[in-house]
């Protein structure tokens, strides 16, 4: 016969619900629902599918929140092998499809969806325990040696999407991972050193109308950046629209759905504006207020992760907590950065906010996480495999 004390007790008894955090998940759902009424007022035909993209977050969320963390590290490798597995069925004939001469979703009928957004959370959880495992030796070259060629695996099957933004944006993500997890001080500088000419080195070769490293439309964006005056009616036009609109906005914006002739947004001068340049309809329709409600919320959903990381009872949960916060740190400045003209255009989307139901669902994955090891703050886990 059913009995839901025993289940309780075999399944969730090293679990206390005053460690579960509904802080951090009603954080994250209020920001997602301000997202909602956003992206309705920005293109009100995919309102109803980031509904959706909610409703199946939340489901992961929760129940990989209850599933012990630990027992699923113990298949790190199979994970590392579903991201790799993952990206590279982009390249296989009528699985991966092309838009505007790039491979970045799977087509299965009912619905795409993008795996280098699945990836992030994948490659989380594998660094995670690699480095947990590696934790005495990680500043052995032989490691170091391994963990590049680990990490450079996924980073190359996404730059050959190509998908140059996301290609830089995980490489950050995995990077801020081994950092975190020991590497030693003068290793990150000799990084730092070292990355400062290579990036001198590109620019002065991608300036170039006839280099051959970038495609034509990522070179764009780049000189859009260096030169806007002179690319205003091309490459600089979506970033030009976009301070303007958010400049429009002043203190508390022009209002949701208005119908106002001086509105960006309804003259149609941003294209797409429900997922690259939310922010912008943010800052136009509910001023700095709505915009300092974003980043408000970011950063305390960030803080959050910090802390249960911070409290993770091995280095394992530090690093994926670690890990999440980075994520929705660097994706939030640089999505930001993109809207206010601070960072070349990139289309990396809002965390929680733009629409797209792949990045909402494995932002909601990577939250799961976070809290499950909230759980075990207090706790040792059984499985130590």
């Amino acid at each position: 016969m059913f009995n839901l004390r025993d289940l309780k007790k075999k399944y969730f008894k090293n679990y206390s619900i005053k460690n579960y955090s509904f802080l951090l998940l009603g954080l994250v759902i209020i920001l997602t629902i301000f997202g909602i009424i956003v992206i309705g007022s920005a293109k009100q035909s995919v309102q109803l599918k980031q509904v959706i993209g909610l409703a199946l977050g939340l489901i992961g969320c929760v129940v990989v929140s209850l599933i012990d963390y630990n027992f699923i590290l113990n298949f790190y490798w199979l994970i590392y092998g579903a991201a790799i597995v993952l990206l590279g069925s982009l390249f296989i004939p009528h699985v991966g499809e092309n838009i505007n001469g790039a491979t970045r979703w799977i087509n299965l009928g009912f619905m795409q969806f993008q795996p280098s957004e699945f990836a992030k959370v994948l490659l989380i959880l594998f660094l995670a325990k690699f480095i947990q495992n590696h934790e005495e030796d990680i500043n052995n070259y032989t490691t170091m040696i391994k963990t590049a060629i680990f990490c450079g695996i996924p980073l190359f099957l996404i730059l050959i999407e190509p998908n140059l933004s996301t290609t830089i944006f995980t490489a950050l993500l995995l990077v801020s991972i081994i950092i975190v997890g020991g590497l030693h001080l003068k290793y990150i500088g000799i990084v730092i050193v070292a990355i400062i000419p290579i990036m001198i080195i590109f620019l002065a070769i991608v300036v170039q109308p006839n280099q051959k490293l970038l495609k034509d439309y990522q070179r764009n964006r780049i000189m859009a950046f260096i030169e806007p005056e002179k690319y205003a009616s091309t490459g600089a036009y979506q970033q030009n629209n976009s301070v303007m609109a958010i400049g429009s906005g002043k203190l508390s914006g022009k209002g949701l759905n208005n119908n106002t002739t001086t509105s960006v947004k309804n003259g149609n001068f941003i294209l797409e504006p429900q997922t690259d340049f939310i922010f912008a309809i943010i800052g136009e329709e509910l001023g700095f207020i709505g915009g300092i409600f974003v980043i408000a919320l970011l950063l305390l959903i960030v803080l959050k992760c910090m802390v249960i990381g911070g409290r993770a009872p091995d280095l394992a949960g530090k690093l994926i907590c670690m890990g999440v916060a980075a994520w929705i740190a660097f994706q939030g400045f640089i999505n930001i950065g993109v809207a206010t003209k601070l960072l070349p255009n990139t289309g990396v989307p809002l965390p929680f906010v733009s629409y797209g139901i792949s990045s909402l669902v494995s932002l909601y994955v990577g939250i799961g996480f976070v809290l499950n090891i909230g759980l075990h703050n207090k706790n040792k886990s059984k499985y130590r495999g």
